[in-house]
């Protein structure tokens, strides 16, 4: 998740010294005899080396172990350090990386890879199939794994080059997990130590990590695939304003940064590398009555339910009141596109979802549902005012700037909605305590419907407007189960909106998404970032999913 940006500084000796703390120790950042500062190229001096900013959440917090969140969880991406059974291509058609073929049998309950039998660990240990096995048993073991693949039962290895996943449920969705599920070692995994001394089989390797600040990453000499062309790679953890300093320091050669800025900067040797994405900002609308609770964690009782946006009328009118173009040009800068969904442009998605803005039949679906303005211009209905919190994260300079225009718009079709910044946590004042019974405005989105099916579907922990359909779980129930990836896009758009059933605006309306927001970074002119696959929520690690392509011109 982003974090704040303050402008002022940012070109004195205080935004100097501050990206020279944030790289301190960094071994990248080395002087040498190289291209100078100003020339676009390594600012290092090194070709052979690249220094990326990301955000200080993108550090993963129990290290580079698979069988807990490296890879996969909220910021999907590929595991570099490790090897996966399939990939994704720039289109996003699967592809093999350690299998070589698989195949699903007819009742959907039964896979089937064959695997490489020339890959080995950086260990020198050959990489087999049982230790495929022990990766996805491993993370259906570990409480804390971020990876869902609960669908699957067991993974049994038949032999060195076979290994066959059996299945509770069919869930053909489960390739798009496998192919950021990093392959562990069975024989030298500990829980305790891993994290931190990862064994891999994938493009690199890891040299160095210092807790907080940075992580180098060096080419894997013995990888089977095609050699690496970046043969170094440092990844610097910085918050928004620290980034933009290390960039305006010339101490980075590719610095995140975020569309309420990135106009008023003009940095010498740097251009500005505008990624497509599909991180979509939208506000969940709790769709049941205050009351009630939802089970977190395993254990974990949250209050659940929101007397005002319980009213599907309210929610309809909302996602028409939203002028989506306005958000973008104003908070953005242009720098996003109108967001009606977590999977816009993708195959699964429902032209539906699209709600155009018109506060007039905002206001008409209010009054005909019973709401009356009161003397302050607020509607309000047997006793509850149309007024609701917005929980939105404090060090994000772009989601509190689309709270406080999603604010004004709602004010102007009399509807009283409260910002407030907080974070992520779940103490009385944080937003994970709310999730469920305020509004929350999330970031989400990623190549794949998995997350469309986290978000709505009934029992879900990330159902947060906390709304439960048969028909619209049977719909992506009937997704999963379809043959193939390609055949199960009606059924995830039915889900959407059947002509009478969904989550559509014109249906349950649980959800008002607001817009997708375009990644932004300086890059260093001389560098090539070769083709990158639209990214999915977070500028963090899919930036690098094909760093070992990147080269110096």
């Amino acid at each position: 998740m982003a974090r704040s940006v303050t402008r002022r500084g940012f070109f004195g000796a205080a935004a100097a010294s501050c990206a020279a703390l944030a790289l301190g120790g960094c071994a990248g950042a080395r002087n040498t005899d190289g291209a100078p500062a100003g020339a676009g190229g390594p600012v290092s001096g090194d070709t052979t080396e690249v220094i990326v900013s990301m955000t200080p959440s993108s550090e993963p917090e129990a290290g580079f172990d698979p069988l807990f969140s490296w890879g996969c969880g909220e910021h999907v991406h590929e595991p570099l350090i490790q090897s996966t059974l399939v990939t994704t291509d720039i289109d996003l058609n699967f592809v093999n990386d350690l299998a070589v073929s698989y195949e699903c049998a007819a009742d959907g309950l039964t896979w089937t890879f064959d695997i490489r039998d020339d890959v080995r660990f950086t260990d020198g240990e050959p990489l087999t199939a049982h230790d495929v096995a022990f990766t996805i048993n491993g993370i259906n073991a570990n409480l804390a794994a971020q990876a869902d693949l609960s669908m699957v039962d067991e993974a049994v290895a038949e032999s060195d080059t076979r290994v066959v996943l059996h299945l509770n449920k069919p869930y053909n969705a489960m390739l798009y997990t496998l192919a950021v599920v990093g392959i562990v070692p069975a024989h030298a995994y500990d829980e305790a130590t891993y994290g931190s001394h990862p064994i891999g089989s994938g493009r690199y390797m890891l040299e160095q990590w210092d807790r907080g600040q940075q992580v180098i990453l060096r080419a894997n000499p013995d990888y089977y695939g095609q050699a690496p062309l970046m043969e170094r790679v440092v990844v610097v953890f910085m918050e928004e304003d620290a980034s933009l300093a290390a960039a305006s320091a010339a101490q980075v050669d590719v610095a995140y940064t975020a569309a309420t800025v990135v106009d008023a900067v003009q940095l010498v040797g740097y251009e500005v590398l505008n990624c497509e994405s599909v991180d979509s900002r939208g506000i969940s609308l709790p769709s049941i009555g205050a009351g009630a609770l939802r089970v977190v964690e395993g254990d974990m009782a949250l209050d659940a339910g929101n007397d005002v946006t319980a009213d599907v009328a309210l929610r309809r009118a909302i996602n028409v009141a939203v002028d989506r173009q306005r958000m973008i040009d104003g908070v953005l800068n242009g720098y996003g596109t109108p967001a009606y969904s977590v999977s816009d442009g993708m195959p699964w998605y429902n032209p539906d979802m699209e709600a155009l803005p018109s506060p007039a039949d905002a206001t008409q679906l209010l009054e005909d549902a019973g709401w009356q303005r009161g003397p302050d211009g607020i509607y309000e209905k047997d006793g509850v005012r149309a007024a609701f919190d917005l929980y939105y994260s404090a060090g994000d300079s772009v989601r509190q700037a689309l709270a406080s225009d999603f604010a004004d718009q709602m004010r102007a079709v009399g509807i009283q909605v409260v910002p407030i910044g907080s974070g992520w946590t779940y103490d009385a004042d944080g937003i994970y305590a709310h999730q469920y019974t305020d509004p929350v405005l999330w970031g989400w989105g990623a190549n794949s419907p998995v997350q469309m099916y986290s978000l709505h579907y009934g029992p879900s922990e990330s159902n947060y407007a906390c709304y439960e359909s048969a028909d619209v779980d049977a719909h992506m129930d009937a997704a999963l189960a379809a043959d193939t990836i390609e055949a199960s896009y009606p059924a995830w758009q039915a889900a959407q909106w059947d002509g009478q059933n969904g989550f559509a605006p014109q249906g349950a309306a649980t959800w008002v998404w607001l817009c997708n927001v375009d990644h932004l970074y300086f890059k260093r002119t001389a560098l090539s970032v070769a083709a990158q696959k639209p990214h999915p929520h977070g500028h963090g690690w899919s930036l690098v999913n094909n760093v070992d392509q990147w080269y110096w011109e």
